[in-house]
């Protein structure tokens, strides 16, 4: 397991990851992209406890989705099953754990003051904190995706599943869009990926 994860995160992290994953109840698979999910985790009735994680993000997301999911273990550990998976408990799980990781030596200069912001209050998905997404995806492999909130006014485009939308207003913070096909309105995230058709 431990070689498996060591090709995904930065080689600066990898000792201080190791050492996370050291209980022999936690099971860490690497799964191929799943579109709604970079990663989750979950607990068996026999006691075990599993996290995957998407093998197609780069290094330091696959690092922010590795953690993330190591505070659902803990907290579920430190707080049992009857708190929020994305309370207070779990935000500061997340943070204590992260804190180690936040430096220079593991990510680059120009997202450590992004993700010491995103870390302040953690979000359930770290995509939905458009700045550090955007700073992230740098990092990405090219693709033909683009943004939604870079999508012109009017412009249709299509989804992961080929739903076809067409983009309209934008409300306080996401982008009103009707789908083609059937005639209704969808909120997306600014940083939701799709691909412009025209």
């Amino acid at each position: 397991m431990q070689k498996a994860i060591q090709q995904f995160i930065p080689e600066a992290a990898v000792s201080k990851v190791f050492k996370l994953l050291e209980n022999e109840d936690l099971i860490v698979k690497i799964k191929q992209e799943r579109k709604t999910r970079h990663g989750d985790y979950r607990r068996f009735p026999d006691g075990r406890h599993q996290i995957t994680v998407n093998a197609n993000l780069n290094q330091y997301r696959f690092l922010i989705t590795l953690i993330h999911e190591v505070a659902h273990f803990e907290t579920y550990k430190n707080y049992g099953f009857k708190v929020k998976p994305h309370g207070k408990e779990w935000k500061y799980t997340f943070q204590r754990l992260m804190l180690p990781f936040i430096n220079p030596d593991i990510f680059p200069n120009q997202l450590l003051p992004l993700i010491a912001q995103h870390f302040k209050s953690p979000k359930a998905s770290s995509d939905t904190d458009v700045n550090l997404a955007l700073a992230l995806k740098q990092f990405d492999e090219p693709n033909n995706k683009t943004y939604i909130f870079e999508v012109p006014f009017g412009s249709t485009f299509k989804l992961y599943n080929n739903r076809v939308f067409k983009k309209g207003n934008k409300r306080t913070k996401r982008y009103e869009c009707v789908e083609i096909a059937t005639g209704k309105l969808y909120l997306f995230n600014p940083n939701a990926e799709v691909e412009v058709i025209n």
